[in-house]
């Protein structure tokens, strides 16, 4: 575990110290008077990785919360939505078709996904407005950790399987402490006489393509700027991270979550090329300040200094998007693509709520996304025919290679008659989800093989004394014996896949949303090398 993943969950930790307190009639939250901005300016909480807000207000709006969040979206210049427009011209993101524009600028939508709290406090930390939500409010001393999701809608994309309406997503997770805990003080070293709430993001992810191998994943350290910038793919709107806001793309430092399966931003795919390797630097072209669209952000936002700077810097080119709750699927059913789009981004009486109990619920609850089904069954042939099942080196929990970006996985094979000769190997492979891949193979096979077959047509001279042959076998057999011996195995070669998750064929995705076909070659033997034979397999699953 790295340093600022460390500090991350210490961070988290300070939770568990928040004192929990009795929540005012609903009449009086929205009515608190907020301490004015010279008291807040005391306690400087600023040097704390991914720091969206800190100051008194305990009481907050959704639509304020999602204020300070919000990231900048940042498009190529050759957007083909954009047309020549840019700065302040530009109104992308566009309002959903069933809602009314906005008439100066772009439209960003939000969703209050998850709130956890302690035990017990799940009915006092946040109070729905049916009506409005944003009016709603959520109680920053008993929300210890939100969900928030961010929603870009866009009428049409371009490129290979173009279609209208297009609706991407992006995930913060954040956490909120007080100031007045003891761990806080201690590693701050400072003294506020007045309680302060912290609220932090620990993780911001582009949800690529809605594919979840291919999302891009950001763990939050002291190197991360915000308000976090996202990149906007050019023609096909597929959202990634860039961590300090340079207007490039960097994977392992702008993503540093499965790094080699992360889609990245392909600003090819609007040409109709399919380019099926891994991400290459070409693909992102740099962004410029002119085509940057900003948040809201509220006048007492930490973040604002930033903002202001930029819009001193290039004066009447600047753009801010407005805020909007995401609403019901059900009003875009007119269009069964936009109602899909909707359908499948949206949380049903948002927000969840959830609570934790224990330091380690806490801490997983951060990494929950990182996860993903990883088992694979498949046909095989390599002279015997038989099945392949492919798991992650943890049974529950994958093995990421820390040099490499690698996946490190058990693979256990039944083949020949009856199934009975077995294989177990430990398999590599560069990533989970690139088009074509390769991968390596080691380990154990055990062959049965009837005796009786393996004597067929002995005929040299035994010595009379002899009962057992090299094989292993008897010299005269009974029916049906077997001997059983075990060799090393290698095997590598290719392998292909297809993900067939907006494919419509449900049959096929119960178990992944990748099929795939391999090729490989295997030899049997260490060190001397013999036996070589072809493999080939087919079926569901990334590995």
């Amino acid at each position: 575990m790295d340093a600022s993943r460390s500090s991350r969950n210490a961070l988290l930790l300070v939770s568990l110290l928040v004192l929990s307190v009795p929540l005012p009639a609903h009449a009086q939250i929205l009515q608190q008077e907020r301490i004015g901005a010279d008291s807040a300016a005391a306690c400087d909480y600023s040097s704390i990785p991914g720091v969206v807000y800190y100051g008194p207000q305990r009481y907050m709006s959704f639509e304020q919360l999602a204020s300070y969040v919000a990231p900048v979206y940042w498009f190529s210049p050759d957007e083909p939505l954009l047309g020549r427009t840019r700065g302040a011209d530009i109104r992308m993101p566009e309002a959903l078709p069933f809602e009314d524009p906005a008439l100066d600028n772009p439209v960003v939508y939000y969703q209050l996904e998850e709130v956890v709290t302690f035990p017990g406090a799940e009915e006092t930390a946040i109070t729905r407005d049916t009506l409005d939500m944003n009016a709603s409010v959520i109680d920053l001393q008993n929300a210890v950790l939100v969900r928030l999701g961010y929603y870009a809608y866009f009428h049409a994309e371009a490129g290979l399987g173009a279609h209208d309406h297009d609706l991407e997503a992006s995930e913060f997770k954040l956490a909120v402490v007080r100031s007045d805990g003891n761990w806080m003080q201690e590693r701050t070293n400072l003294r506020c006489d007045e309680k302060m709430y912290i609220a932090f993001v620990t993780r911001v992810t582009g949800k690529a393509h809605g594919i979840k191998w291919f999302w891009n994943v950001l763990d939050v350290d002291e190197w991360t700027s915000f308000p976090m910038h996202l990149f906007v793919e050019e023609g096909k709107h597929a959202l990634s991270t860039d961590k300090n806001g340079d207007g490039f793309f960097s994977p392992g430092y702008d993503v540093n979550v499965r790094v080699n399966d992360a889609w990245g931003v392909r600003d090819v795919i609007a040409t109709g090329f399919v380019f099926a390797g891994g991400y290459q630097s070409y693909m992102t072209k740099p962004r410029t300040r002119l085509y940057r669209v900003w948040p809201p952000l509220p006048d007492d936002s930490p973040l604002l200094e930033e903002a202001r700077f930029e819009r001193l810097d290039i004066g009447t080119n600047f753009v801010r998007y407005e805020l909007r709750p995401l609403p019901s699927p059900e009003l875009g059913a007119f269009d069964k693509h936009l109602h899909k789009f909707m359908k499948d981004k949206y949380v049903p009486g948002w927000p969840e709520m959830d609570e934790r109990k224990s330091a380690e619920g806490f801490e997983n609850w951060v990494d929950q996304g990182t996860a993903i089904n990883s088992i694979s069954i498949q046909l095989r042939y390599d002279g015997d025919l038989g099945f392949t099942f492919a798991f992650p080196f943890f049974i529950v929990k994958n093995l990421e290679d820390p040099f490499t970006g690698g996946w490190i996985v058990w693979r256990l094979y039944f083949k020949d008659k009856d199934l009975r000769d077995i294989g177990w190997q430990l398999m590599y492979t560069p990533s989970a989800s690139r088009w074509i891949d390769s991968y390596f193979a080691a380990g154990v096979e055990w062959d049965v093989a009837d005796c009786a077959d393996i004597n067929l047509g002995l005929d040299i001279e035994l010595p009379p004394d002899l009962t057992t042959l090299p094989s292993g076998c008897p010299v005269n057999p009974a029916p049906g014996t077997t001997r059983t011996k075990a060799f090393f195995v290698l095997e590598t070669g290719l392998k292909f896949r297809v993900n067939l998750g907006t494919s419509g064929i449900k049959p096929l995705l119960w178990l992944t949303e990748f099929w795939g076909l391999s090729f490989g070659i295997r030899n049997k033997g260490f060190p001397n090398i013999s036996n070589f034979s072809y493999v080939i397999q087919f079926g569901a699953g990334v590995f």
